[in-house]
């Protein structure tokens, strides 16, 4: 199974959202990393078949998606960043409602159903209206209509915005586990939700896929770029000036521990860091906020 995205690009106007991207999708978990603009919502939009190309094509194992029509809404599933709802469906009547648009046979519903919102525990507000709900069990209810037809590809647009810690745990225990034999694409700006269960990163920058790589591949372009040191704490303002800091942590006795990038180390006790996938986002998105910092 393979999804093979060729020569691909989306003009608006005068803004060129995605700009002439190849890439080959295969099972497994997929991140998909950019900052702010990149192209990355755009790029899904037109992997589910929603959004039309300016150009280029999406080829399912040989067949161009356009052409497949209901063949492929039926082996697809997609959450955007907003899902759409009735004011009135409750949780249960939502999932039904959208497991009769997807074809799901009348018999297979309820206990897919049941299981989705067992894992995402759901159970206890399976009768409350959706819009009566927090962000967090939302987007968990997105995240089972986008699963509720095992589909044969998962595409998933900020899928942990909103949950909390022990929540994004469940989530991608449920993904790594739900990704074999499909392939799963998951945009986030929560770096450390995606860098221990994605199969291969894409990284897209100004419209176009600039690297692809496993986790481990990715991370060698900043060896030797992250650092950490101790700094007095009433020096952190200085530093903070000086020095591309992605993470500080208080240590006591008035001194502070800083993670830092850098082509060399800046301080006489700076030391060499293992680097990681959030070091590398930050290293090509300096001006990137990462929303969360994982758990």
């Amino acid at each position: 199974m393979e999804l093979t995205i060729t020569n691909l690009s989306k003009q608006f106007k005068d803004k060129t959202a995605v700009d002439d991207v190849c890439l080959s999708l295969t099972p497994g978990v997929w991140g998909l990393l950019g900052a702010n603009g990149a192209g990355k919502t755009t790029l899904m939009r037109m992997i589910a078949d929603i959004l039309n190309p300016t150009s280029g094509k999406i080829l399912y194992d040989g067949k161009d998606i356009r052409t497949m029509g209901e063949e492929y809404r039926n082996l697809f599933g997609f959450l955007p960043q907003d899902f759409g709802f009735f004011q009135d469906f409750t949780v249960k009547d939502y999932l039904e409602y959208i497991a009769a648009l997807k074809d799901v046979p009348a018999r297979e519903t309820r206990k897919k159903i049941d299981s989705l919102l067992h894992t995402l525990t759901l159970d206890d507000v399976r009768n409350k209206k959706i819009i009566k709900l927090s962000g967090g069990m939302k987007r968990r209810v997105g995240i089972a209509q986008a699963m509720l037809n095992d589909p044969k590809i998962l595409i998933m647009d900020e899928p942990t915005a909103g949950l909390d810690p022990g929540e994004r745990v469940r989530f991608r225990n449920l993904v790594s586990e739900f990704s074999h034999g499909r392939i799963v694409l998951i945009s986030t700006h929560i770096v450390s939700d995606i860098e221990y269960i994605a199969t291969k990163n894409a990284i897209m920058k100004a419209g176009k896929i600039v690297n692809v790589g496993t986790t481990d591949e990715l991370v060698n372009q900043v060896k030797g770029k992250v650092w950490t040191c101790v700094v007095p704490a009433e020096k952190i303002t200085m530093y903070e000036m000086q020095l591309r800091i992605i993470n500080q942590r208080s240590e006591g006795n008035n001194q502070v521990s800083i993670r830092y990038l850098s082509d060399e180390g800046k301080t006489s006790n700076s030391v060499l860091a293992p680097p990681r996938l959030e070091d590398l986002y930050l290293w090509l998105f300096p001006q990137e906020e990462i929303i969360e910092r994982g758990i």
